[in-house]
């Protein structure tokens, strides 16, 4: 094991997914996007998150706790099976969670604000140079 993998290791946050390992966040967006290269999954993904803190939220005014469990279900029930359907890949969650969480967070707000062509070129140009 070299050190940089011993060091990725201690950290926690740095590691695998699909296979490869990256050392930062910024290592894995690029990946993450890929995984979400065609345009349905990205939008199931926003419909899923966005339902799920709808849900959250009004379970969180209304005192109902148990609501704030459908940001997770509702969230990841409608995102993973995208990832099998239409992608044909595994979600990036099962291979670095704290970081997908991240990327999906990001990647919605792009979306929100117009940046889906943005998301797809990244994604384009991830797969271009490292294959599907």
């Amino acid at each position: 094991m070299t050190d940089r993998e011993s060091n990725q290791e201690r950290e926690g946050e740095a590691g695998r997914a699909g296979g490869r390992r990256f050392g930062s966040y910024e290592e894995f967006w690029p990946y993450y996007v890929a995984m979400h290269s065609k345009a349905a999954t990205r939008w199931v993904h926003l419909t899923g998150t966005l339902t799920g803190l709808a849900v959250s939220a009004y379970g969180a005014l209304r005192g109902r706790p148990k609501l704030l469990l459908a940001l997770p279900l509702i969230g990841y029930g409608t995102a993973w099976p995208a990832h099998f359907l239409i992608e044909r890949n595994n979600p990036a969650t099962f291979g670095h969670p704290a970081w997908s969480l991240r990327g999906d967070a990001q990647m919605i707000r792009m979306m929100l604000k117009g940046r889906d062509a943005e998301l797809a070129e990244i994604a384009a140009k991830w797969l271009a140079e490292h294959g599907s």
